[in-house]
């Protein structure tokens, strides 16, 4: 009977031992899989706002050249499709401010927003080329900071 009491005991024992460890591995296996699907979201993120950035800094350009060139006429187009560039940019950036923890890379968004937005504000070709120079290195600034919250 005795011997019966400690195979019954022993068995208990062992199932609970394994149920704790499965328990663990199951949370693990849990917490990956949140924090992978964080990175994935993260990414996604990352990569549409530099993308709606680049296409809204082209419009920019285009709006430029539109006011410039003698040949070419801002047209009404033109500006409205700036207006909703902006408004992508913003709306992927605000995608960026929910998803990051971080405030610096969360201030490095806004300035590279308002650093883009300024491209086309003035009448000088060579301005505007040193605007598009350093709108480009602040998108890559942005884009290699955000590299080192999903790597």
């Amino acid at each position: 009977m005795a011997a019966r009491l400690i195979a019954v005991l022993g068995t208990l024992l062992g199932a609970g031992v394994t149920h704790s460890f499965q328990r663990r591995s199951i949370e693990r296996t849990e917490r990956f899989t949140r924090a992978e699907r964080l990175r994935q979201e993260r990414i996604d993120a990352y990569c549409a706002y530099a993308g709606a950035l680049v296409n809204y800094r082209r419009t920019l350009v285009d709006r430029w050249f539109g006011r410039t060139e003698p040949a070419r006429r801002e047209s009404d187009e033109l500006r409205l499709r700036s207006y909703e560039m902006r408004s992508e940019a913003q709306e992927a950036l605000f995608r960026v401010q929910l998803l990051t923890g971080d405030d610096e890379l969360v201030r490095l968004a806004w300035e590279t927003l308002d650093v883009v937005a300024e491209v086309h504000q003035t009448d000088d070709r060579g301005e505007l080329a040193e605007r598009r120079r350093v709108s480009r290195e602040a998108i890559n600034s942005f884009v290699a900071a955000a590299k080192q919250h999903v790597g």
